[in-house]
């Protein structure tokens, strides 16, 4: 079954595969694999005798190789669910033919505008086709790009077969947009020796390195009471979450105020009632060691916060989310030499730089599978302004041709 990758990709985008933060199955939700039996089917279509999905929702599916000598074994893997911050039911995926540096008017909802002085790197895109959702929902570019792409290559080895390539093997994975999407991955089974994620953004980047990143969890606990009878009784947790809110800095430590390779911490959920209130945040930085440096930071704001307020007292925890790939990416050269070989026999200036947040492939790294990251074209993901560049997508799947070709050749 041949399709173009802007046909592929449509069909993808059109299939609702949001995951849930809340959810406390795994897949977070049942959706997500309408479209991973959708690239089982595909990818058996293709000849790949061993596409599955496992009772976990991973797809695993093997390019066996077509050389005599034995070389490593790469993986290539995309994530099928779609962000929990902007919906993703609905999506109605529009091809902007020959794009000429014009206003994007989304239909669905005028008020959406997709300009260049936004969206600066559309300027550079001037000529290609652009796909955008309609204006209500994301597109899901982030990751069905990838998923495209890594598709459009199995069909592309697979009708040129005088291509040398080793195994490659192909890894489909749930929840990766609610930091669970390796949660069950069976490293054995999947037998890779190194990989690539399929997970970037603009033409020609290569993400070798990540945040490091760590959960906090602020419980503060206040004092219930009556509110009839409340007079100097009630101290209402609610009410210090939001003062030590209100005492974070304003001009630093979040996302919205840094930028490059400084960390940050970030509120992400809370909730609670006047007797006990939570706020859960995320904490990044290029540098491990200094998440803890930041937990200490917001641990001394509670603790200063609730000193204000008699009778109350906070607990904080923290857990380990994910690690800087770096750390383990860089122990093996060859895995970057040759993703960037790739990106220039593919006529593209390489475009080295630094995830601020991260991957499926930060936490393979750790699992014992290197995998850093390539670009797709994904852009301004997890909201209605989101679109993907077909031209970006076809290039993004030459480079894994080459790269085929150069791990066959080591």
């Amino acid at each position: 079954m041949n399709k173009n990758i802007a046909d592929r990709f449509c069909d993808y985008a059109k299939i609702d595969t949001q995951s849930d933060p809340n959810s406390t199955t795994f897949p977070s939700t049942e959706k997500q694999k309408d479209l991973s039996r959708l690239l089982v089917t595909e990818l058996l279509e293709m000849g790949l005798e061993d596409a599955h999905l496992d009772e976990h929702g991973y797809v695993y599916a093997t390019l066996k190789s077509n050389i005599d000598k034995k070389v490593p074994t790469i993986c290539f893997c995309a994530h099928v669910d779609t962000s929990p911050d902007c919906t993703g039911t609905n999506v109605k995926p529009i091809i902007h033919k020959n794009y000429q540096g014009q206003d994007l008017v989304l239909p669905d909802d005028p008020e959406q505008v997709i300009s260049t002085q936004q969206h600066p790197y559309l300027k550079e895109r001037i000529g290609d086709d652009i796909i955008t959702a309609s204006g209500t929902t994301l597109l899901g570019a982030d990751d069905k790009a990838g998923v495209a792409v890594i598709m459009d290559f199995v069909q592309y080895m697979r009708n040129n077969p005088q291509l040398p390539h080793g195994d490659i093997r192909i890894l489909f994975t749930p929840d990766e947009e609610i930091g669970r999407g390796v949660d069950y991955v069976n490293i054995e089974k999947l037998a890779a020796d190194y990989g690539y994620t399929l997970d970037g953004g603009v033409r020609g980047s290569y993400e070798d390195e990540t945040f490091s990143a760590d959960g906090a969890t602020i419980n503060f606990y206040g004092v219930s009471a009556h509110p009839g009878y409340a007079k100097g009784k009630l101290v209402n947790a609610l009410k210090i979450a939001g003062d030590f809110l209100n005492r974070l800095p304003k001009d630093s430590f979040s996302p919205e105020t840094t930028s490059g390779r400084i960390g940050f911490v970030h509120p992400v959920t809370m909730g609670g009632v006047a007797e006990h209130a939570w706020i859960k945040f995320i904490v990044r930085d290029f540098e491990t060691a200094k998440l803890e440096e930041h937990e200490n930071r917001l641990r001394e704001l509670a603790e200063a916060t609730v000193a204000d307020y008699p009778g109350t007292h906070m607990e904080m925890t923290t857990e380990e989310q994910y690690r800087n790939m770096k750390e383990v990416v860089v122990l093996t050269p060859a895995i970057s030499e040759y993703a960037i070989k790739a990106i220039e026999m593919a006529g593209i200036v390489p475009k080295m730089s630094s995830a601020r947040g991260g991957t499926d492939g930060s936490r393979l790294s750790f699992m014992g599978l290197p995998c850093p990251n390539i670009f797709t074209g994904e852009m301004a993901f997890h909201g209605k302004h989101e679109y993907v560049s077909v031209q970006d997508m076809e290039k993004s799947r030459e480079v894994l041709v080459h790269l085929a070709g150069l791990w066959a050749s080591h």
